[in-house]
């Protein structure tokens, strides 16, 4: 039994990061946390440093990259690092002291290199390290909480102020990502102070969110691995969902406690030397001030919840086999699953792709997800499936590789120097990543090509830079490749290309999934279909807390069934983990018991 989850008494330093696996509550976590510790006479900062943060659905009001009051939480500041606005307001910040002082073809040579595909990431790095070093800003709050991005994405970021201050230590020739007077160099010592303050252990506490599964318990392990060898070693474990009081006449609800205890029979062994705490499963979506007091509660009373229950509502099952059927019907060649993370968008991807190879097709299964687990969820490949995943070093290492081999003959030893420079910034890794994400849609010439995308912001992020990627691969390689030239065109086909997005039925979840739609309709992306992912009021429970969460589920879905015009899928909770060939077919098939 796992102490019970109390920020007040838990919580000391004055740097709290949360992160975790999407879906996982990581954002209910510290927003639930913000709200006790600031109810506690705290003074509290609480960012996001999310690209697809959802604070704003949580707290229901508009949020900026600048910290607002929370109305009913006087002590509670709350601000989104919004990528896009910090780097249009870090861009500002560089140019305009030289407007009317320079030229104005400098100045228009400035903003071009800042304008790069660089330059979102340093800025979005360059307000997070002040967070990190603003002695004001700690002067200010007692606590700053820091609700980040999927795992994968957080790892990138808390190893940034190594990557930038190494390589700013080792740049002797203005490596030209970072753009001329950008003054990168000039906040060095900030860096370093920022690598400082996250491993020490007086200073910066990571928690780690999960929930008691399989996959989140193996990625919450092997980011604390990876973060205690940047540094950060001061670490603890929050399982976030535990179902102990539930009805053993339910069915789903015995299945559901008898997968939680199994999975944490199988704790990594990283995570079994942690501090570790838990946060009991809520009949309710985590949204507002007053359910974010009751989040770390014992869970309500069945009659309590049974008085939040509305009358039972008939749902209209649309199986995933008619989602499959359409999409070979369309001939589509190139389909995208999207969403939040957490939402079961590798098994939904895995799933499609089974179902079109057992309709006759060869079909290419891969993932931009730093994060995924492809080969968990389908295994090895098989018959007419084959896998892949764009890893982002090995990626990097062949950008690399084959830049300064088209470049060798053509430059002289200085020139040599200057690009072996500019291929080291952290920014390299970036671009490496994009053009491997073309390659991969380009492969729809030959197979259908299934994606499993890293969750919604950064997704967005990667298909927003298509333009800006173009500049700095021409600008690295003299040579934009085939596969670049084509990727815009081809995704906005929809003759060729559809993203079917994958939700929840819960309020972040739905909202996400809404924004998501819209970007990508203003990107001329299209989409067709959705899919409603474990689904509690599907599975027919009557158990007390996890009847609360299907009754709240039915808003969603009616929702959903809106937005899509009724092409929603509805897949119900299950009660063991989907993994291998035959599950996802079965799934795939409506068939799974």
């Amino acid at each position: 039994m796992f102490i019970p989850f109390d920020p007040y008494m838990i919580l000391r330093t004055p740097y709290l990061f949360f992160t975790g696996k999407g879906g996982v509550g990581k954002t209910s976590t510290a927003c639930a946390a913000a709200v006790v510790l600031a109810d506690s006479g705290k003074r509290v900062l609480l960012v996001s440093t999310d690209p697809a943060s959802n604070l704003q659905d949580v707290f229901d009001m508009k949020l900026s990259n600048h910290p607002v009051s929370i109305e009913g939480v006087p002590n509670l500041d709350v601000a989104n690092l919004d990528p896009e606005t910090a780097a249009a307001e870090y861009k500002a910040k560089v140019v305009n002291p030289y407007r009317g002082v320079l030229p104005e073809a400098v100045i228009q040579t400035m903003e071009e290199q800042l304008s790069g595909a660089c330059t979102v990431e340093i800025a979005a790095f360059d307000e997070f390290t002040s967070l990190l070093t603003n002695k004001e800003i700690r002067a200010k709050y007692d606590h700053i909480l820091f609700d980040t991005a999927p795992t994968g994405h957080t790892l990138r970021l808390l190893q940034l102020p190594s990557a930038w201050s190494g390589f700013l230590e080792e740049s002797t020739h203005g490596a030209s990502c970072l753009g001329p007077l950008a003054g990168l160099e000039s906040k060095q010592a900030l860096y370093g102070e920022a690598v400082q303050t996250l491993s020490d252990g007086e200073q910066t506490t990571l928690i780690l969110v999960t929930r008691p599964e399989a996959s989140p318990l193996v990625e919450a392990g092997r980011a604390s691995s990876e973060l205690r060898g940047t540094g950060i070693a001061n670490q603890l474990l929050v399982i976030n969902g535990v179902l102990t009081d539930y009805s053993v006449e339910d069915r789903v609800a015995v299945a559901f406690c008898n997968r939680q205890a199994q999975a944490l029979e199988q704790m990594p062994k990283e995570l079994q030397e942690l501090p570790s705490y838990s946060i009991p499963l809520a009949p309710f979506n985590v949204t507002g001030i007053e359910h974010l007091r009751e989040f770390f509660q014992s869970s309500p009373s069945g009659t309590a919840v049974a008085a939040m229950a509305s009358p039972d509502q008939k749902l209209a099952m649309v199986p995933l086999d008619i989602l499959i059927q359409d999409l070979e019907a369309d001939n589509i060649r190139v389909i995208f699953t999207m969403g939040k993370g957490g939402v079961g968008k590798s098994t939904v991807a895995s799933a499609i792709a089974v179902g079109l190879a057992e309709r006759g097709h060869r079909v290419h299964l891969s993932t931009t997800d730093p994060a995924a687990h492809l080969e968990y969820v389908l295994g090895e490949a098989t018959g007419r499936i084959s896998l892949s995943r764009v890893d982002p070093k090995l990626e990097l290492e062949r950008y690399q590789a084959q830049v300064m081999s088209e470049n060798a003959d053509a430059l002289d030893e200085e020139g040599i120097a200057f690009l072996e420079e500019d291929l080291r910034s952290p920014c390299t890794e970036e671009i490496a990543v994009f053009r491997a994400f073309a390659d991969l849609v380009e492969r729809a010439e030959e197979e259908i090509v299934v994606i499993d995308t890293a969750p919604t912001g950064h997704t967005l992020l990667l298909l927003d830079a298509t333009e800006e990627y173009h500049k700095e691969i021409s600008r690295s390689s003299g040579v934009i490749p085939a596969s670049v030239q084509h990727l815009l065109p081809r995704l906005r086909d929809p003759k060729e290309t559809s993203v079917v997005i994958v939700t929840l039925a819960e309020a972040t979840p739905v909202h996400e999934a809404s924004r998501l739609e819209s970007d990508l309709d203003r990107a001329g992306i299209p989409v067709k279909w959705w899919t409603i992912n474990q689904s509690f009021a599907a599975a027919g429970t009557i158990d007390p807390v996890l009847n609360g969460r299907a009754q709240a589920e039915l808003e969603w879905i009616n929702r959903v069934n809106q937005m899509s015009d009724a092409h929603a899928v509805i897949i119900p909770w299950i009660p063991h983990e989907i993994t291998g060939y035959e599950q996802l077919k079965a799934l795939g098939e409506a068939n799974l018991e």
